[in-house]
């Protein structure tokens, strides 16, 4: 990424799910990688920037109400923790911009806005621009702040441009019912939705977009890497209604049409994520979350994943929790996040590598291999 782009650098976490109240400071890097084992609380990161995408939709509380309520969020619960807090940080070459939140038990069993502040520092000037936003609401209140013709409503504007940006993705649901493997509206094109249920008319859009033919043409030479028999998509709208449009594709050597329909789970996903990663830099979110991209895919593919990966970090952060010990042998160490379980505190904690800590071990093995002996953690 561009040295003079604001980047998430740090989120500082207390009393969410797994977290302690005693918090733990996650720092951030253009590529970041979650390892641990099951219910280390990895996942819950994902979550976490979930929940900011409901929070920049003013949907806090449909969130919350999916989540099994507050006492789903809370850590161990409101009895024992009856609020969670958060500090996020985005820096560049000149400034830091912050956000923090606590969010408040509150009755019916949700929670609620008691503290939210922004603020912004030019480095090397000691006194740091703070607004604190009016507490006690239900929903986020820095959209509402940005339009305001105040002072501090263009750095408001900026931190939640940057939230917004922040996007997680998961193409887990490959089923029959998917919205993936059915018809979409054709208009529904201007960005890749999280489930990618717009596949086929976002994909249509960057084929007839001149500027995006180059990327459409490198998203089908990925898949045909993952999927030797795959020719090329057969994209436009339905003769029934054009409003609409699906996924369909072509094999090499035969005129037969196939439908979304015969493609199977894992090949979908790699679609998806290929689409994902590969698509226009104008389009790109500043940050993309993925939980186990590598569900489904053959290992021959992961290597792919991995390449695709690198191509989409040079214009946006990609933060991923995976279990596949062949993904994190393609980054170096400094990518890797160690999630474990404190089993006497019964919480996460995170630790970030540190490949000169680890050169010694790294001349004889792998970083999988490292893992797997449980020399930096990260297992069971």
């Amino acid at each position: 990424m561009p040295d003079n782009k604001l980047r998430l650098t740090n989120i500082n976490l207390k009393g969410y799910k797994s977290i302690s109240s005693n918090g733990q400071d996650i720092p951030f890097e253009e590529i970041t990688i979650f390892i641990g084992a099951n219910g280390s609380g990895k996942s819950n990161i994902v979550s976490f920037f979930q929940m900011l995408n409901y929070m920049t939709t003013g949907a806090l509380q449909t969130y919350i109400g999916k989540s099994g309520y507050a006492d789903s969020l809370l850590y161990y619960g409101s009895k024992k923790t009856n609020r969670l807090k958060s500090e996020i940080t985005f820096s560049d070459n000149d400034s830091t911009d912050k956000y923090s939140f606590t969010l408040s038990h509150a009755a019916g069993d949700t929670l609620i806005f008691t503290e939210e502040t922004i603020y912004w520092q030019r480095k090397n000037n000691p006194k740091p621009f703070t607004i604190t936003l009016v507490p006690g609401l239900k929903e986020s209140g820095l959209y509402a702040y940005s339009k305001k013709a105040e002072t501090g409503a263009m750095v408001a504007q900026i931190i939640f441009k940057l939230l917004k940006h922040c996007q997680v993705f998961q193409f887990h649901d490959t089923s029959k019912e998917a919205k993936i493997r059915n018809s979409g509206y054709i208009n529904d094109c201007k960005f890749l939705r999280s489930d990618g249920g717009n596949l086929a008319a976002f994909l249509y859009t960057i084929k007839k977009n001149k500027d995006g033919e180059k990327y459409y043409n490198r998203i089908v030479r990925y898949i045909k890497s993952a999927m030797p028999q795959f020719k090329d998509f057969v994209l436009s709208p339905s003769s029934q209604n054009d409003n609409y449009i699906i996924l369909n594709w072509m094999e090499n050597d035969s005129d037969y049409l196939f439908g979304p329909h015969q493609i199977s789970d894992g090949s979908l996903r790699f679609m998806a994520l290929a689409t994902l990663l590969l698509q226009p830099p104008a389009t790109l979110p500043s940050v993309i979350i993925l939980d186990e991209p590598e569900l489904g895919l053959h290992p021959s593919a992961i290597s792919l994943l991995a390449g695709m990966v690198k191509t989409a970090s040079q214009h946006c952060q990609i933060i991923l929790a995976t279990q596949s010990t062949g993904l994190i042998d393609e980054f170096d160490a400094n990518s890797i996040v160690v999630v474990d379980r404190d089993e006497e505190e019964k919480c996460s904690i995170f630790k970030k590598l540190d490949e000169k800590n680890l050169q010694e071990w790294l001349e004889k093995y792998s970083l999988s291999e490292l893992w797997e002996k449980n020399i930096f953690g990260g297992k069971p």
